[in-house]
């Protein structure tokens, strides 16, 4: 049974910075990856890594955020600088394993405000 678990998020200062990690277990993953989603916006991909260490940003957090994954640990973290207000959303971790199969954390919240 594959299981996530979330931690980090929290209420941030703009340009503050935040750091999100995900462990995942119960199979063997292929990509890990983190997206967010705003109140009354879909959800978007943020940033995902890959087992042989490819990594892909969305355009908006490149240069202020990194991706790291360990796949040892079967974690994926990411830290997060410069924060803006639009940052603000629900943080989720997601992981593909070897069949394909995607897999989501339960979100986290990441708050931006002064």
């Amino acid at each position: 049974q594959v299981q996530l678990v979330e931690s980090g998020g929290g209420l941030v200062h703009p340009g503050g910075s935040l750091r999100l990690s995900c462990a995942a277990s119960g199979s063997i993953f292929t990509t890990y990856g983190w997206y967010r989603q705003a109140p009354g916006k879909q959800r978007e991909l943020v940033a995902l890594v890959t087992r042989g260490g490819d990594t892909n940003y969305a355009d908006s957090v490149k240069g202020r955020f990194t991706i790291s994954g360990d796949n040892a640990k079967n974690t994926v973290s990411l830290q997060m600088n410069s924060l803006k207000p639009e940052d603000t959303a629900v943080y989720y971790c997601n992981v593909k394993n070897w069949r394909g199969t995607a897999y989501w954390g339960q979100g986290t919240q990441v708050t931006v405000s002064s």
